[in-house]
């Protein structure tokens, strides 16, 4: 399975969710995305991809195929270094994206990926510009935005997060695999750690 497959699995992914926040966001995109000629980046963060097919959704299981299957051909990226969240935290996230201003299909308007956090993982509180959803394809992790507890989600649930609006993630035994669109603000911006939640 190719990058371009990749692409087609996640439009359809996405094309099935029947969701009015998903469809705001995907609407008007062009799929027909020019491809970008990237370099392969593996990090150590997808040996976790071996422990997803377990967590995923029965509606994800084509997506996550198709990412486990390109994974070694994508280049993954970190946002952040040691010595902000720790060595351990490297060593278990990650992130591709997938079509954006730097991603393997090039789009100026919208940017859109997937995240991925190994078990036992506390990704803090971050914001950015850029208004977001993200679906869960493995369910089990717990999500957290603006003043609300952490909370369960399923795999398939879209979770918003509206512009400047602090959230965090953690995962408990199992490995979080998710897709994100970004859009609005700078879309290659890099998260501001901690901050306080701002109405949008």
């Amino acid at each position: 399975m190719t990058i371009q497959e990749l692409l087609d699995t996640t439009r359809s992914y996405l094309a099935e969710r029947d969701n009015g926040l998903v469809d705001s966001f995907t609407g008007s995109i062009d799929w027909a995305m020019a491809p970008r000629r990237l370099d392969p980046r593996p990090l150590p963060c997808l040996s976790h991809l071996a422990g997803v097919h377990t967590h995923m959704g029965e509606t994800e299981r084509p997506l996550v195929r198709s990412i486990v299957e390109n994974a070694q051909s994508l280049k993954w990226g970190q946002t952040y270094r040691a010595e902000d969240f720790g060595e351990i935290f490297l060593q278990n996230y990650g992130w591709v994206e997938l079509f954006g201003t730097r991603g393997h299909f090039a789009n100026d308007r919208i940017a859109g990926g997937f995240l991925l956090l190994g078990p036992h993982i506390h990704y803090p509180d971050h914001h950015h510009i850029a208004e977001e959803i993200y679906i869960p394809l493995t369910g089990g992790a717990e999500w957290r935005a603006g003043d609300t507890g952490f909370r369960k989600r399923p795999a398939g649930e879209v979770i918003h997060h509206a512009s400047n609006v602090v959230h965090a993630m953690r995962t408990g035994d199992a490995p979080l695999l998710a897709f994100y669109i970004w859009r609005g603000g700078p879309l290659d911006q890099r998260s501001t750690i901690g901050g306080r939640t701002e109405k949008a």
